[in-house]
């Protein structure tokens, strides 16, 4: 399933180098919200079970997992947007 991330909660909201914790969106055709750990999207794309994607200004920017000193996390392809794409957006609540 293909699902579109519109929110994030970091350890730190205002600084742009700490890890996000959770990632979160609407459930396809329905007003529901799910909200899942970093770690579970990581699962989720090396599993191929669901891939994961932001929508800003209209672009689609589609989410990839990285690795940084050996620690894997999720971020988006590079679209030529500043900053990462998953970085600027909404709290989730």
């Amino acid at each position: 399933m293909d699902l579109k991330i519109d929110c994030i909660n970091k350890t730190d909201r205002y600084s742009p180098h700490e890890r996000i914790r959770y990632v979160g969106g609407f459930n396809v055709g329905a007003t529901t919200r799910w909200k899942i750990t970093q770690q579970q999207a990581i699962d989720y794309i090396e599993g191929r079970e669901h891939t994961f994607y932001t929508m800003v200004n209209g672009r689609r920017a589609n989410v990839i997992v990285a690795v940084h000193n050996g620690n894997k996390y999720i971020k988006t392809e590079n679209d030529g947007e500043q900053p990462n794409n998953l970085l600027s957006l909404p709290e989730c609540s």
